[in-house]
């Protein structure tokens, strides 16, 4: 009878330390949702569209500033056939001219750190 109880005693704790991440993961669900952030300044269109930069922005710039850096390129061809000068305070903090309210808002919610402030001066001379 001892062996039973030791057992099921056991058993249960397995199951709550197993189950953990799904039972923490709805109630997380009910957390704050995405970030409201601050509306782009031009609405005559971005780089790429709306879903391709919230995806892959990051890679973008990383691909600008390997191109510029490296290569010496100054423009970009997006995919409608616009051009754009590569440059992140230039062209992107144009529009989205609010670190703060974009930039930061979005990061934070993701919990990511990027690195381009550390060349970058960032909007205001901070």
């Amino acid at each position: 009878m001892k062996d039973r109880t030791g057992i099921a005693v056991g058993l249960g704790v397995f199951l709550i330390v197993a189950s953990y991440p799904v039972w923490n993961g709805l109630a997380a669900a009910g957390g704050p949702g995405r970030p409201e952030l601050e509306p782009a300044r031009d609405t005559s269109g971005c780089v790429e569209d709306t879903a391709y930069m919230a995806a892959h922005h990051q890679a973008l710039l990383n691909e600008w500033r390997t191109r510029v850096v490296r290569g010496g390129e100054r423009y970009y061809t997006s995919s409608s056939g616009r051009r754009w000068e590569m440059s992140l305070t230039g062209t992107c903090l144009e529009c989205h001219g609010g670190k703060a309210g974009f930039c930061d808002r979005c990061h934070e919610y993701a919990e990511v750190r990027p690195t381009c402030w550390n060349c970058h001066l960032s909007p205001g001379g901070g």
